[in-house]
């Protein structure tokens, strides 16, 4: 489908533009000709602006099940509520030397939290509750309250909780507060927020700077220790001062901007992208209870019934599970591409198969195919630093620089490396001098460690595609490259809907081989099997077997060499681990984690004696 047949994107967007610079050590430094207009000296500047213009419009809203009603916050409650707790927080004395410590998920009590302590110039820092709720040893929770040395703590409830605080008991001395009201082992959030406001608390917001740490952000320690990534004001103001300048139509509609989602405010995407999107343009966030997993998706269809955004967000796995949602519910797929202006996916790049579906099923439903769009970053970029503003023709384009954002584009093998520099870009990680060091290059480029490829080499403004991560990538004996991003993405959409993520080895060897994490519903429905089915029985079953061996066979006809397609895969019945840092709260999987810690898996993989592999 061509791009001009899926509508306007000018009442939306502004036009792509993009100036590359070629060098002469082969290098191309690409920016937007549009420079970055003044944004908001922080982001409390936006709360106090839409408290007075919009007082009573929704800010927050969030509901305990699927049959509570929503309770909500307007702007004006938040702003009382965020001066009473900045109040308690400056007569603690937290300070970024002592900063606020989040455990626990999105809520409207952790958003008004962590408000009120950058409000004052106070950091927070949401740290993934997976580290607290899912992991067995702490050892990362742990690390990170080391290195913070919270002044307080919150959790929604301390009882969920109880096992991860007392690992951390004996590392801090943090004030723990509760969002129950009835713990009576913490101070209640309820009681801070009934704080009386002291005349501080304009003095300390009036001290905020740009330069002022906003929030500390861990990255996902899948190598090693996370460390904390200082985000300045600075950083989060100008992100959404670029996105402001590239989604023309939030200037437009102030307002009507309606967001319902799940995606963590412990990960850049949730919190700065999406979280600030709607504080910078007082809009409504509907805080969805559910996600992408098993057992808890239902809970996010029964929240978009309730309330359609203007603007959906989510991952490929998020993408994968509405399609199949829609497909089955008439009503549903009538208002979603009725009333959604247009999707946006990040976190991973869409398989095409995906992008294709989602497509066929809006023009079969409203007569157009609905926008898809994307964008590019990290934690350290805040995290924009391209956005796909245009209709792409397929999936996996992230776009051109943003207003004020500049990449360099350095050769790499057969390759090329993509560095970033902007006023969106961290000053560093907290308490490593040396690790901030080794992050930029001599002209203060942050070395991202992501590979793109244009679109178009003659016209820049087409966009760029990612092109995997340089440190992945690697040869076989032959001397062929293996692009792994671009193999996972091509391999998730041969093996649909049976794999839910893949992993690409064969370092060293003469074939490309893929460690596959199974859709184990899928499986099961594919093999007939009942949903009870044991995982192995699953697996195992011939009928899958036979499905994987097609889908190589599909890759291998789409893979023009040796290191296009794989000629083995093992399906894992044990899923992607936390603890292991093999993978994220937004489902994004670290290659290399998972190839360290399944090193026994690799080895079956490769041996020739093994019947668990299935073969080309």
């Amino acid at each position: 489908m061509t791009a001009a047949s899926r509508g306007d994107a000018s009442s939306l967007f502004a036009t792509p533009r993009t100036v590359a610079e070629h060098r002469a050590d082969g290098s191309i430094v690409l920016r937007s000709p549009e420079p970055l207009r003044d944004g908001a000296r922080c982001i409390g500047d936006w709360l106090e602006q839409w408290a007075r213009q919009r007082p009573d419009a929704i800010f927050l809203a969030e509901r305990s099940s699927t049959e509570a009603p929503w309770t909500a916050v307007t702007y004006a409650q938040a702003l009382r509520q965020v001066r009473a707790a900045a109040s308690w927080i400056l007569a603690q004395g937290l300070s970024a030397d002592h900063p606020l410590a989040i455990l626990s998920d999105n809520g409207i009590d952790h958003a008004l939290l962590a408000l009120a302590a950058q409000h004052v110039g106070v950091p927070s820092a949401a740290i993934s509750p997976a580290y607290s709720l899912m992991s067995k040893d702490f050892d990362k929770l742990k690390s990170m309250i080391t290195l913070l040395e919270p002044g307080a703590i919150y959790v929604s409830a301390t009882k969920p909780f109880a096992a991860a605080l007392a690992a951390i008991k004996l590392l801090h001395s943090a004030q723990i507060i509760s969002g129950n009201a009835d713990d009576t082992d913490a101070l209640a959030f309820r009681t801070i927020a009934a704080t009386p406001e002291s005349p501080d608390v304009a003095k300390a917001f009036a001290a905020v700077t740009p330069a002022t740490i906003a929030k500390f952000l861990f990255t996902s320690g899948s190598t090693g220790t996370p460390k904390a990534v200082v985000n300045t004001q600075r950083m989060l103001t100008s992100s959404q001062q670029a996105k402001a300048q590239t989604w023309t139509f939030l200037e437009q509609g102030r307002g009507d901007l309606v967001i319902l989602d799940w995606l963590p405010w412990s990960h850049t995407f949730g919190a700065n992208h999406n979280f600030n999107l709607v504080l910078r343009n007082g809009g409504s966030l509907y805080i969805d209870g559910g996600k992408p997993a098993p057992g808890l998706f239902a809970t996010s269809l029964a929240n978009l019934r309730s309330v359609m955004p203007t603007v959906y967000f989510n991952v490929p796995r998020g993408f994968d599970m509405l399609i199949a949602a829609l497909r089955g519910d008439e009503e549903l797929c009538r208002r979603f591409f009725g009333e959604v202006k247009f999707a946006f996916y990040a976190g991973a790049a869409l398989p095409q198969n995906l992008w294709d579906a989602l497509e066929e099923l809006s023009v079969k439903t409203v007569g157009r195919a609905m926008p898809m769009v994307s964008a590019w970053g990290s934690t350290e970029t805040s995290p924009l630093a391209t956005d796909c503003h245009f209709l792409a023709e397929r999936s996996g384009n992230i776009g051109v620089p943003i207003p004020g954002t500049e990449l360099k584009l350095v050769p790499s093998g057969d390759k090329l490396e993509v560095r970033v520099r902007g006023p969106n870009v961290t000053p560093g990680y907290w308490k490593a001098p040396e690790l901030t060091r080794q992050a930029f290059d001599d002209e203060g480029f942050y070395l991202i460690g992501d590979a793109v490829k244009f679109a178009d080499a003659g016209r820049p403004e087409r966009g760029l595609f990612f092109d995997g991560r340089v440190a992945e990538d690697f040869k076989l004996n032959s001397g062929t490259w293996v692009s792994v991003g671009t193999l996972r993405v091509a391999g998730i959409a041969a093996l649909a809907p049976l794999a839910q993520d893949i992993v690409v080895t064969g370092h060293g060897g003469d074939e490309v081989r893929l460690l596959v994490f199974p859709n184990i519903a899928a499986c099961r429905a594919h093999a007939g099997l009942p949903e009870t089915a044991a995982v192995n029985d699953a697996l195992a079953h011939d009928k899958v077997r036979a499905a994987i061996a097609q889908g190589l066979a599909k890759l291998k006809q789409q893979g023009v060499n040796s290191s296009g397609h794989a000629t083995r895969a093992l399906l894992l019945a044990e899923p992607p681990s936390v603890d292991g840092g093999e993978i994220t709260d937004k489902g994004y999987i670290n290659q290399r984690a998972v190839l360290t810690r399944r090193a026994d898996a690799v080895m079956r993989l490769n041996d020739d004696m093994s019947d668990e592999w299935i073969a080309l």
